[in-house]
């Protein structure tokens, strides 16, 4: 069995905000891989379905981000996923402030970085399960309140155009994970040729 955490706050006022990149990438993979409707449970939404011939589970904690743990962790258990396997076995999708937005890697294994959602999940489940790490760079120079009042906000018109392919790029990087586990992070770690905001820096 293999669970796919997709992180970010719930509620209307955190429904488009940068923070919410993994919620936004989940929903999408769930649309597009023909999987149920959300269902409640676990303090959070998801949904269970076969991809590529696994038994995939998605999940959107709906503690809020900095209790995500509290979710993933009953889930974990519930859906006896072999945590001790965690880089082939689970799989977490959140936003990046140390990538440049638009760019979308595939890492196993690391520290939080100051994430609440990463942190919350590590202090419960340790920290050697693979991310989908979707950046959202950080905020531009002249940027008025600190980084949470950045990742709480809505994207950019600019940005908010170009969200629709990053989260493509979100889902794909995901579902290399589904079919080739860690090894997919050679294929999708290449970093994307500089255009527009990326080419000036943002």
């Amino acid at each position: 069995m293999k669970l796919v955490v997709g992180l970010g706050n719930p509620g209307p006022k955190y429904a488009k905000t940068r923070h919410n990149a993994g919620f936004f990438v989940v929903d999408e993979l769930r649309a597009l891989c023909g999987f149920p409707e959300w269902k409640e449970k676990f303090s959070g939404e998801w949904s269970k379905g076969t991809l590529a011939g696994e038994d995939v589970v998605l999940l959107k904690p709906m503690t809020y981000m900095n209790e995500s743990g509290k979710s993933v962790q009953p889930a974990v258990a519930f859906f006896h996923v072999d945590i001790k396997q965690a880089a082939t076995n689970m799989l977490v999708i959140h936003d990046e402030l140390d990538l440049t937005f638009a760019d979308v890697r595939l890492k196993v294994g690391g520290g939080h970085a100051g994430h609440n959602g990463l942190r919350s999940i590590m202090s419960v489940l340790g920290g050697d399960f693979a991310r989908v790490r979707v950046g959202i760079g950080r905020p531009p120079a002249g940027f008025v309140g600190d980084v949470a009042d950045y990742v709480l906000q809505a994207f950019e018109p600019v940005e908010a155009a170009m969200v629709s392919g990053v989260v493509k790029k979100g889902v794909d990087a995901s579902k290399q994970w589904i079919e080739k586990g860690p090894l997919a992070a050679n294929a999708t770690n290449v970093r994307p040729k500089k255009s527009g905001r990326q080419a000036q820096g943002a």
